[in-house]
């Protein structure tokens, strides 16, 4: 039995907050994926996912005593513009759960309408799950705050988006699916006092420490910036790009949510935009940065009844150091630099100006880099530049600023290894899992990846292969809000 122990806070906010709602479950389901990693974070033993009661709970058919399943309302800005009205249009969550690390939200992707699907079907599909499901293990991999997904069901249901697709539910994990979007919700329809209920949730919920403080308020609003800044220094860091940075898609806790049409970088491009829907480029990887710091903002305007708008301001200017200086510090553990010295800033800029300039593939060069020996050709490094010169002109500064560091090459090679994936979830080894799925019913392919990415920094030979750049077809794919 899947007895878990529920304890649904979120549920006790009242229906100002949420629409009860249950699931629409699949006819016939079948298992597509299961995560044994994050079913022990909420107390179940691998075996449990191989039984029809799981089935039956991550297919929508089942209601276990305790879950309170409830559609969230929020609003937000999309692509800048104010949205009156979101919420979870295909989502529902399904209940939270004690665990040693705190609660944990269970979210069933895909579990029907709602009353705020809007005109859509509330359902997901099956390259959708797959791609959700994978990200949030290859984040959590690279030790990037993240959602996580417990499962995946299939169907025969078709589901029409671009074309006829197969359906699909997705059962995430996370800290919380609050978002900048529930308290603007609230502000904008001119209920403060809601405003104020939701952060108090927040505060006595996740934030014990700020509870403490002064300003308990204040306090909540700078976790929010400070976690928003130091995950979006980890995005950039890694070349990850996360596509639809609506305010609605913003955990107030600072975890990566809401994954659709995001990328990895390939080849070096500051411009990348991954999302083929996003026209004006608003989300591409350049620009991360600065959006985060647009929605902090919004968000500021959200806390405003209860913050005074000198400490909002304040806060707001606390972003962009914080992340600069969380960035640099990355960039240098990227190079080996465990010291910060003049000069530093230049060395990592001009060589990102290198790798832009030769749409070199950012992930293997890095990873390249942790060989590179002083006084050496460092020929497998340098072959990955088109431009000999300019790379041999970078290697002389690199070569003569390391001979400023403590330590042996062998330590800082190893130091380097440590922040230097060589596996990432690159859109074609995500291509790949659905096209098995969607044409051949083949599920392995997803639990390989699962395990690669598990450990993304170790060698493991024998997945080699998932190291490789992009073959030609992989290099160009669309990716939609739909996806």
């Amino acid at each position: 039995m899947l007895n878990l122990p529920y304890d649904n806070r979120f549920l006790a906010l009242g229906e100002d907050f949420f629409t009860a709602q249950r699931p629409a479950g699949f006819a016939d389901p079948h298992l597509i994926a299961a995560n044994p990693d994050t079913a022990r974070l909420i107390g179940l033993e691998p075996a449990q996912l191989d039984t029809p009661e799981f089935l039956a709970w991550v297919s929508g058919n089942t209601t276990p005593a305790g879950s309170a399943p409830l559609a969230m309302v929020y609003s937000g800005h999309q692509f800048g513009g104010y949205t009156p009205q979101l919420g979870d249009g295909r989502g529902l969550l399904l209940g939270q759960v004690r665990t040693e690390a705190g609660l944990i939200d269970l979210h069933l992707k895909g579990a029907g309408k709602t009353p705020y699907s809007r005109f859509a079907d509330g359902r997901a599909v099956l390259r959708s799950t797959i791609r959700e499901y994978l990200a949030g293990e290859a984040l959590h991999g690279l030790g990037i705050a993240t959602t996580r997904s417990l499962a995946i069901a299939g169907s025969d249901e078709p589901v029409i988006r671009e074309q006829v697709e197969p359906g699909a539910m997705l059962l995430r994990l996370a800290r919380t699916h609050i978002r900048f979007g529930s308290f603007e919700y609230f502000h904008y329809r001119q209920r403060p006092e809601l405003v104020q209920v939701l952060a108090d949730h927040v505060i006595e919920t996740y934030l014990p420490a700020a509870a403490r403080e002064r300003e308990p308020y204040t306090a909540l609003f700078r976790h929010a910036v400070q976690a928003t800044a130091r995950l979006i220094a980890q995005w950039q860091a890694v070349g990850f790009c996360h596509g639809v940075m609506n305010t609605d898609n913003m955990s107030i806790l600072g975890e990566t949510l809401d994954y659709g049409p995001y990328g990895f970088l390939d080849a070096y491009d500051p411009g990348h935009i991954c999302n083929h829907s996003d026209y004006e480029g608003r989300y591409a990887y350049h620009r991360q940065p600065a959006v985060g710091l647009w929605n902090c903002n919004a968000l500021a305007h959200a806390l405003s009844s209860l913050i005074p708008a000198a400490a909002l301001r304040e806060v707001l200017l606390e972003y962009e150091p914080l992340l600069l200086a969380e960035l640099r510090r990355q960039q240098r553990a990227k190079l080996g630099l465990a010291s910060s010295l003049p000069g530093d800033d230049a060395l990592i800029d001009d060589l990102l100006a290198l790798l832009a300039a030769g749409a070199i593939d950012y992930t293997l060069f890095f990873r390249r880099l942790c060989d590179f020996r002083p006084g050496a050709d460092n020929q497998p490094l340098r072959d990955l530049c088109p431009d000999r010169a300019a790379f041999d002109a970078w290697a002389r500064r690199y070569d003569q600023r390391l001979a400023a560091e403590a330590g042996s090459d062998a330590e800082r090679s190893a130091a380097m290894r440590a922040v230097n994936p060589k596996y990432l979830l690159r859109n074609y080894l995500a291509e790949i899992a659905i096209r098995q799925a969607e044409d051949e019913g083949d599920y392995g392919e997803i639990e390989r990846l699962r395990q690669v990415l598990a450990s993304p920094f170790d060698e493991q030979p024998q997945f080699a292969r998932y190291a490789e750049p992009p073959p030609d077809w992989g290099r160009k794919l669309a990716i939609s809000c739909s996806s």
